[in-house]
């Protein structure tokens, strides 16, 4: 999204089972600690430690047997925290030798992935017994309404789990959490667990256009996203610096560093065995120097005949054809709903007067939509039918917030989703104002949740602490939130972000270990909103135990 143009910058809850029978209700946004303190002083943004490659790197689950102790009652501790827990009476759940993983079907796979985790056999086939634990796809489980697929169910009872959701997402939800309860506490307490997202959009947003990331460092993101519940993964693969995936249509503008089709191909099939959406960013009409070294012809001039950086020629029919047949090459490799179409920093809207500085746009953009046209009508215009093509592909269109523009001829369609990153590049508006014409938004608040490699233009790099104790959905803009209604119908999640304006500032590792904790942080409040109850220092305490 280019360089960024800046102006500012408790122990453990535990039941305790009386004569009889004792149910208590837990609802709650994290759980305390249950041993020393964390490390003090912690800078978690640039933690040494590196991330773990997948769920399964931790040290294996300890083995157990059915006569050991029980599982201390209370909540099961994870990250995200549970929203919601029943504690019952009983010696909840260990894993065993002899213990199965029971699933079929479609949830075959969540089956054996987790038994390999857990240190278990698989059976496809039941009933389940004492020990085992059954996966289940069951309607109506966890609820009705569009995030019912991703919630879940996991109770354990008479020594055996069920973990069962509406959806095949909410089921894999729910052996996270088994998984962490093992990792975290020994076992799975005694009682039940319903759990849901507050937001339908969690994940990260990486620059892989500046900086080359191999497809392993990818995939080891999407285990790291996915054991965090987040499900989205956001590719910005064309800027000024580099084009990095493959192309047929037009070859001539591939970085020498890219990834294959298909090392793609590979990387969108983890991603949807693990429940993440990859959403590719395809960014214009600013951010195309890579592009425009191939294509110089597409270069924007000013009156001057100074060149535009990044920025292509919107009044040249040639930029439509070459970034259309971009559009619908890309398309098919990614089978998500989204594409992200950019639209920020477009050099001409920066310029102080944009018809004085651009009169070839001022009179393209009069010549198409009429004498009161002015260059952002040219290029909201642009964005609209950028936006027009993907949707007979089959997406839906995302564009960042600096590309929507008040008071024009033309409108950005309602239907695309705009992505809040800024209040401070001009064009850019408050929040609120895209939240009163009715638009829904996506939060990548560059105040918390940009980790801008090389600290450039007054950014400095997230704390998870930061982010943890003071961030929301509803903070879209600087550090307040917004004053209207910011529920998850308007607001739709959020992202971390990364973007690699120096990319020899921090190597793949070192941003690997930099994002971390913020990356743990940020996956917390999208799934639970309200302010966590855990303090920071035990969540990052836990967060290492997890990993």
């Amino acid at each position: 999204m280019g360089l960024r143009l800046r102006t500012t910058r408790a122990s453990a809850v535990r039941g305790t089972v009386c004569a009889g029978v004792l149910l208590v209700t837990m609802t709650l946004m994290g759980c305390p600690r249950e041993d020393g303190g964390a490390r003090p002083g912690q800078d978690d943004s640039r933690s040494p430690r590196a991330s773990s490659a997948s769920p399964s790197a931790s040290s294996s689950p300890a083995r157990q047997s059915s006569a050991q102790a029980p599982v201390p009652a209370g909540i099961p501790r994870a990250i995200p925290a549970v929203r919601s827990a029943e504690s019952a009476p009983g010696p909840g759940w260990r894993p065993a030798d002899g213990a199965r993983v029971i699933a079929s079907g479609p949830l075959a796979d969540e089956g054996r992935r987790l038994a390999g985790e857990l240190h278990l056999q698989y059976a496809a086939a039941g009933p389940a017994r004492s020990g085992d634990v059954e996966l289940a796809l069951r309607p109506g489980t966890s609820g009705t309404g569009p995030l019912a697929a991703e919630g879940y169910e996991l109770t354990a009872r008479d020594g055996r789990v069920l973990v069962a959701s509406a959806g095949e997402p909410g089921v894999f939800y729910g052996t996270r959490t088994l998984l962490q309860a093992v990792r975290s506490g020994g076992g799975l307490p005694e009682g039940v667990v319903r759990d849901a997202p507050d937001r339908a959009q969690r994940g990260l947003h990486l620059d892989i256009a500046r900086k080359h990331f191999t497809a392993r460092w990818i995939e080891d993101r999407l285990r790291e996203l996915s054991a965090l519940k987040l499900n989205q993964l956001a590719l910005h693969f064309s800027d000024d610096q580099g084009f990095r995936i493959e192309s047929d249509s037009h070859p001539e503008i591939v970085s020498k560093q890219h990834l294959t089709k298909a090392e793609v191909r590979r990387i969108v099939a983890l991603a949807e065995s693990l429940h993440v959406t990859v959403v590719p960013e395809l960014d214009s009409p600013g951010h195309l120097g890579a592009v425009i070294a191939a294509h110089p012809t597409l270069q924007l001039r000013d009156a001057a005949g100074t060149a535009a950086r990044g920025a292509i020629d919107i009044a040249n029919a040639d930029s439509a054809r070459i970034v259309d047949d971009l559009l619908r090459e890309y398309a098919p490799l990614f089978p998500g709903p989204y594409f992200h179409l950019g639209a920020d920093e477009y050099r001409a809207l920066m310029a102080k007067n944009p018809e004085a500085s651009y009169p070839r746009l001022a009179a393209r953009a009069k010549e198409k939509y009429g004498p009161r046209a002015r260059v952002q009508d040219l290029a909201t215009g642009w964005l609209n039918d950028r936006a027009a093509v993907v949707r007979t592909l089959g997406k839906k269109a995302k564009a960042w917030n600096d590309g929507f523009f008040p008071g024009g001829v033309v409108t950005a369609n309602k239907d695309i989703e705009v992505e809040y990153w800024t209040g401070k590049e001009i064009g850019a508006r408050a929040p609120q104002d895209y939240l009163n014409e009715g638009r829904k938004l996506v939060n990548l608040n560059d105040e918390y949740l940009y980790y801008v490699l090389g600290e450039p233009n007054q950014f400095t790099y997230p704390t998870g602490q930061r982010i943890y104790e003071q961030w929301s959905p509803a903070v879209l803009r600087g550090t307040a939130p917004v004053p209207a209604p910011a529920g998850p119908d308007r607001v739709m999640g959020g992202r971390l972000a990364v973007w690699c304006d120096r990319a020899a500032a921090q190597t793949p590792q070192q941003v690997a270990s930099g994002i971390r904790l913020p990356l743990a942080a940020t996956a917390q409040r999208l799934w639970d909103a309200r302010r966590p109850a855990l303090p920071w220092r035990d969540f990052a305490t836990l967060d290492a135990r997890l990993r």
